[in-house]
């Protein structure tokens, strides 16, 4: 992820001058921190090493919350909850889209609105908010932003994504070290018993 993060953070800062007042994203807007949303295994990596080396009680509280998330979703995980990868049967991927869509982020600080591991959040965290383009080739935005925005100017903002060929080679690396090949949850991926 060293390099992959300036290359990612370098883009985003493009868009977000772009966007200007377009974009509402700020500290303590944390609504899309709330609702399951898969990670590649080169984030859960990530997020893992900068847990272990979070400072104070930071990891105690983090692990409190994951393994709260992980009992309750657990029950009806979209994949195999022993090993935390979603998607593991036909049925799991259109399960996942009413899957705990108020289940909030274990690293979500919920007396800040903030994020306990920012500096090591997924790459869906980072590039949520601006216009980027979906797997369908269709431009998305969070809908706090862009408001009332004309369809031209959500595409003059839109992000630059050259930097996926790199998250994928990435991701295919962060598999092999662990074993674990697709996507999982941030309360999954920090399970203290999670094979690396």
């Amino acid at each position: 992820m060293a390099e992959l993060f300036p290359i990612l953070d370098a883009a985003l800062a493009s868009t977000t001058e772009r966007s200007g007042g377009w974009l509402a994203c700020r500290p303590g807007c944390h609504q899309c921190c709330v609702g399951v949303f898969a990670i590649s295994q080169l984030d859960a990596e990530m997020l893992r090493e900068a847990l272990a080396m979070a400072e104070a009680d930071v990891p105690d509280r983090i692990r409190g919350r994951a393994a709260a998330s992980r009992a309750r979703l657990s029950a009806e995980f979209p994949g195999d909850p022993s090993s935390g990868l979603l998607f593991t049967a036909p049925q799991h991927e259109e399960a996942f889209e009413e899957f705990a869509n108020d289940e909030p982020c274990p690293v979500l600080d919920p007396a800040t609105g903030t994020c306990d591991l920012y500096a090591a959040r997924p790459v869906q965290c980072r590039t949520f908010g601006p216009p980027v383009r979906d797997e369908d080739d269709h431009l998305t935005v969070c809908e706090l932003c862009f408001v009332d925005a004309p369809a031209e100017e959500v595409a003059r903002c839109e992000m630059d994504q050259s930097w996926r060929p790199l998250e994928d080679e990435l991701i295919a690396a962060a598999e092999q070290r662990s074993g674990l090949h697709g996507p999982t949850l941030i309360a999954f991926a920090l399970s203290p018993n999670r094979r690396r």
